[in-house]
């Protein structure tokens, strides 16, 4: 697959062949859902539990007499209604992440990449120079690209004078290409790679 390559311009570039088994999967419903989820439940916070009777130190002496005390029959001060006692029917420790095989978390992303690419809403840019890493430039280039809301993949590091021009722009997120995923890529609506972030994206594919 040939695409064009822009400047921040929108000017012409030359042209890039795209290799097909990244960027030419037939993307999968199934596979996509399955990998969102997974992402999502990994970046849940586990619960925490909480101290129940038999988990709070407190003294098991009973503590009053059985009968004639004119209180309960409680049998020691980890009871739930005392102040420092056990919670009744405390939370329980949880986490949500599961495993999800590895072949099937690659194909996933490789199907996200082929879906903006069949879509023509991947763009491919020669580089993310901003001068001065200013962002009223920045905003001038996403004006002649006519992009909202983007996703920017470089390569092994972050542009660093777009980081600082993109960080106050709403809807425009900024990642290196190990960071590539595939929840970031769909909920984009449109995905910009470098000449860089073409290259690792591939390597790491075919290494």
């Amino acid at each position: 697959m040939k695409v064009n390559v822009q400047t921040l311009d929108a000017q012409a570039a030359g042209d890039l062949e795209l290799n097909d088994a990244v960027f030419g999967v037939e993307p999968r419903t199934d596979i996509l859902h399955r990998v969102v989820l997974w992402q999502l439940e990994k970046r849940r916070a586990p619960t925490r539990a909480t101290r129940e009777r038999s988990d709070v130190a407190r003294t098991g002496k009973k503590f009053g007499r059985q009968k004639g005390g004119g209180t309960a029959r409680h049998g020691d001060r980890k009871a739930p209604v005392f102040i420092g006692g056990g919670k009744a029917h405390g939370a329980r420790a949880r986490t949500f992440g599961h495993d999800l095989n590895k072949k099937v978390r690659a194909l996933g992303l490789k199907m996200a990449l082929s879906t903006k690419a069949k879509n023509g809403s991947l763009i491919v840019l020669d580089n993310l120079d901003v001068a001065e890493g200013k962002t009223k430039a920045l905003v001038a280039h996403l004006a002649k690209l006519n992009l909202n809301k983007a996703l920017f993949i470089d390569g092994d590091a972050v542009n660093v004078s777009f980081a600082k021009a993109s960080a106050n722009i709403v809807g425009v997120n900024l990642l290196p290409a190990v960071g590539a995923n595939v929840y970031d890529i769909l909920r984009a609506d449109s995905l910009v790679l470098t000449r860089a972030a073409v290259e690792k994206l591939e390597a790491r594919f075919n290494g």
